[in-house]
C-alpha cells in the first residue's frame, strides 16, 4: 500500500524527470509551467543550471536562475 509520503516522492520525482526533458529539448513555456510558484533545494537547482548550460539557452538558464532555492 502506498502512503501519502510515497505517493509524493513518486510526484516529485517525476516532475524532476519532466523538468530535466523540457530543459534538454529546450522547451521554455513547458519548463516555466513546471516550475511555476516552486522552491527547490539547491543541489537540485546547480544540477539542472548546470544541465541548461549544455543546451546554450540563455532564457533556459534564466527561468532556472530565478527559482528560490530551499535552504
Amino acid at each position: 500500500m502506498e502512503n501519502k509520503e510515497t505517493h509524493h516522492n513518486k510526484q516529485s520525482i517525476a516532475n524532476f524527470a519532466a523538468i530535466k526533458t523540457a530543459i534538454a529539448n529546450n522547451e521554455e513555456k513547458l519548463l516555466k509551467e513546471l516550475l511555476a510558484d516552486q522552491a527547490m533545494q539547491s543541489i537540485e537547482k546547480s544540477y539542472l543550471i548546470d544541465l541548461a548550460k549544455l543546451g546554450n539557452n540563455r532564457v533556459i538558464l534564466e527561468i532556472l536562475e530565478s527559482i528560490p532555492a530551499e535552504k
